[in-house]
């Protein structure tokens, strides 16, 4: 199909200004104030900013295995309504993806179900460094090391296995940075005083500031010591910013670092109104470490807004601290959460373009995506800066049913996404005749 989009105000590249689109077999193929060439469709864009596709470099889309909870249909599907187009979904999955051909079934579901482009990354553990160095960078996202708490056995705390996938990886590793000892200690001290009845605010000493550092600044020096390209995944505390430079440009960065969004508009007060629907890992940590993390954002020692959407069903949810599970849903949201934080002059439209969308094609090298440039996939998002919504029961299309954010007003409604130039999504209404395609990667 051959689509124009007209009038519309192109945000990209640190840069906004009107301009036309012209798409065709599903490529840009020419940016310019006046397209007039006839078309399939055309796109009044007027009063609407087109921002390229948003790219989520950390979701839990729970298939195989935990599809009670999500699975990669549903959730590329409110994905799509948040204006995200790629996605690199995590290993922790039932069973893991642990083997190479368990990461290829992986990528037949994406192939038959998502709706949006996808990558599914390598788990290591203890005990698959050969199937770990298998892994083709070209094709797969990153390989992702739980140095911290995970499900069964991918909690990699072996030292010298660590040290061998950091000196013989060809990829790109991808951490969750939080020191498991320090954790069970801490844990033990608060199980020894309240039993399983801990209370919810404790989460964030118990998963502490100690506890992110001495998991983080390890990874640091792993990286540093073998010239190893490292992303740090969801940093939680103001100490952590330390280990990361702003100094050089993205593009040359050997290690890169990543905030979620629950990171950036929770802290600690919140428990108390929240309770275990904001229960992640890292734990959100005090007001402090969220101002922090914002500002560290601004000044480029943070790379990447990400989600870690990691739904689960609200009866998991809704137990005891020590049964409740951590993560919740995200994807559809975070565009709105961010425009929000650019209505209240907390950051700039340009800045989140460059965090959400930009920056993540840099980081992962992906093919192609992540800017509006001709000759790129049209991977496009249509979003009304003047609209508000309000997060209910009623609009969440995560499987899960449930939002960290219900109640909350939020700015900017997403009126069209395009992947690889598929009118996926327009004004409420999905079309599903195509699906996303594998992400590929220029390493």
């Amino acid at each position: 199909m051959k689509l124009i989009i007209k009038n519309a105000t192109i945000v990209n590249e640190g840069s906004s200004f009107k301009s036309d689109v012209l798409i065709e077999q599903g490529i840009i193929k020419k940016i310019a104030s006046q397209i007039t060439v006839l078309a399939d469709k055309i796109i009044d864009a007027n009063g609407l900013h087109l921002i390229p596709g948003i790219i989520d470099d950390q979701v839990h889309f729970r298939e195989p295995g935990l599809t009670h909870k999500a699975d990669i249909y549903t959730e590329s599907k409110a994905a799509v309504a948040g204006g995200i187009t790629s996605f690199m979904e995590m290993p922790n999955t039932k069973p893991q993806t642990l083997t190479q051909e368990l990461l290829e079934e992986k990528f037949k579901i994406g192939d038959q179900k998502s709706l949006a482009n996808f990558t599914f990354f390598m788990g290591a553990s203890n005990t698959n460094l050969e199937e770990v160095l298998k892994t083709d960078p070209k094709n797969v996202g990153a390989i992702k090391i739980f140095m911290g708490s995970s499900t069964g056995n991918m909690l990699v705390n072996n030292r010298n296995i660590l040290e061998k996938i950091f000196e013989k990886s060809k990829c790109l590793i991808a951490v969750h940075c939080e020191d498991e000892n320090i954790i069970q200690k801490n844990t033990k001290k608060f199980k020894d005083q309240f039993g399983d009845n801990i209370p919810i605010e404790l989460h964030p000493k118990i998963r502490s500031e100690q506890a992110c550092y001495s998991s983080s600044s390890f990874a640091v020096g792993l990286a540093k010591k073998y010239n190893t390209r490292l992303h740090v995944f969801h940093l939680s505390t103001e100490k952590e910013i330390q280990l990361f430079n702003n100094e050089i440009p993205l593009s040359k960065k050997r290690i890169t670092s990543e905030v979620c969004i629950h990171h950036l508009f929770f802290n600690s007060k919140d428990y108390k109104k929240k309770g275990t629907l904001i229960k992640w890992n890292p734990a959100i940590k005090e007001k402090s470490d969220q101002e922090a993390l914002l500002q560290a954002l601004l000044d480029n020692k943070i790379d990447v807004i990400a989600t870690d959407h990691a739904p689960h069903t609200l009866k998991e949810k809704n137990n005891n601290y020590s049964n409740a599970p951590s993560g919740g849903p995200l994807v559809q949201h975070a565009l709105g959460v961010m425009l929000k934080f650019v209505k209240n002059k907390k950051i700039s439209i340009e800045q989140v373009v460059e965090k959400m969308c930009h920056n993540p094609a840099i980081c992962f090298k992906i093919h192609n995506r992540g800017f509006i440039r001709e000759n790129y996939y049209a991977d496009l998002v249509l979003v009304d800066l003047q609209k508000k919504y309000k997060v209910n029961k009623d609009n969440i299309l995560s499987k899960c049913n449930w939002s960290p954010f219900e109640g909350e007003t939020l700015n900017g409604v997403v009126t069209h996404t395009i992947i690889n130039g598929n009118l996926a999504y327009e004004n409420g209404l999905f079309n599903e005749s195509r699906k996303g395609m594998r992400l590929v990667f220029e390493r």
